[in-house]
């Protein structure tokens, strides 16, 4: 009985030492590194509305019959965007509406007279072209510009014309947080000569720069 109870207590204590070594073998191995999270690029394609304010200022050259007058103007513009993107990689295509109400004014003398070119609403529609950094785009745009040119001679009285011209610009455009993004952009407009009255002539071109927010979809 003494012999059987010796050879239990060291069976017993050699399978204390096994499992005691094999313990500290495992607390030495490395434990497995978690794999990172995934996170999704942020993707462009889409439909969007908006909204968008800022500042225009440009240059009004009024033509008479023997005198030219030449004067800056300004103004506050507002107004709302629509428009769609397409991602293909990191570059995004886009087509951009927008129609904007405008308090763009200018007036100086030209001979006897004082002359005087509004411009009271402007609209756009433009490609865009884009290079997607994830939440950032900056993009280059343009394309057709439309708008009215009201001319007034003090001494003949006052004339308005619609016109169709040109647009060319860029801007960058950042994702915020759920369907917002919003954007900066600067857009120079020629709406070209217009506004014809008594002989003159009235051209009419301007510097946008925009902010705005829209809601994808």
């Amino acid at each position: 009985m003494k012999r059987l109870v010796l050879a239990g207590i060291g069976a017993l204590a050699a399978l204390t030492t096994i499992g005691s070594a094999n313990a500290a073998d495992l607390s030495r191995r490395p434990m497995p590194a978690k794999a990172p999270a995934y996170v999704q690029a942020y993707n462009w394609t889409g439909g969007y509305v908006g909204i968008n304010g800022g500042y225009g200022f440009g240059r009004s050259d009024t033509s008479i019959p023997f005198a030219t007058g030449g004067f800056n103007t300004s103004g506050g513009v507002v107004g709302g965007t629509v428009g769609y993107n397409w991602q293909m990689g990191q570059t995004v295509f886009g087509l951009e509406g927008d129609l904007d109400w405008t308090h763009i004014r200018g007036n100086a003398a030209c001979g006897i007279a004082n002359c005087e070119t509004r411009n009271d609403w402007l609209s756009t529609a433009r490609g865009r072209l884009g290079y997607a950094f994830d939440r950032f785009l900056p993009f280059v745009t343009g394309g057709a510009a439309f708008g009215d040119i009201k001319n007034t001679i003090s001494t003949v009285g006052s004339s308005t014309a619609n016109k169709a011209g040109w647009t060319v610009g860029g801007g960058l455009e950042a994702a915020l947080i759920g369907p917002w993004t919003a954007k900066v952009e600067y857009l120079y407009v020629d709406l070209g000569r217009g506004a014809s009255l008594a002989g003159a002539d009235t051209r009419f071109n301007t510097n946008l720069v925009r902010a705005g927010v829209n809601y994808r979809f």
